[in-house]
């Protein structure tokens, strides 16, 4: 059966919520294992046949902790998961749009394949007390992450990516 792994970062929830919600819904197609960036390994990538990404977006950018991730992670997988297929997920205070590129410039790095634009979840908190608040995202937000994480699933069961 095909693997999805899912890897997340996040500081205030946000970001924990929808890799959650998107691992329910994969659970129900494939084999479906969820970690959180600062426990995934090399290991766990070379073993996955595809990826969902999920972090914050944290000063207009890519988490300090996910982009940790890829730093250790990126040469020992490098040459040896290109053309895996891979998605993101992004919870932003405000566009999150550069978070996503970084993504998605790490992705084309390993020659990662995308199968569809990011998925930006943007939570318009803009003072401090706001961004360092822990988030509370609504079920009908959640709604396309659990899709996303569905048709990902889907997708790796059926052999379409």
């Amino acid at each position: 059966m095909a693997q999805l792994l899912i890897i997340y970062h996040s500081r205030t929830g946000g970001s924990r919520q929808m890799a959650k919600a998107a691992a329910q819904a994969a659970r129900n197609e494939t084999d479906t294992v969820l970690k959180q960036a600062e426990d995934a390994t090399p290991e766990d990538l070379l073993a996955a046949d595809g990826y969902l990404f999920c972090a914050p977006e944290n000063l207009a950018a890519l988490s300090g902790q996910m982009k940790e991730f890829f730093d250790r992670c990126y040469y020992p997988v490098l040459g040896r998961i290109e053309g895996r297929p891979y998605a993101q997920m992004i919870c932003a205070g405000s566009d999150g749009q550069n978070a996503a590129r970084q993504l998605a410039r790490i992705a084309t790095g390993w020659r990662l394949k995308e199968v569809q634009p990011p998925l930006i979840l943007c939570t318009h908190a803009q003072t401090p007390e706001d961004i360092l608040a822990e988030k509370a995202i609504a079920e009908e937000q959640l709604e396309p992450c659990r899709e996303l994480g569905q048709a990902m699933g889907a997708g790796l069961a059926m052999g379409v990516f």
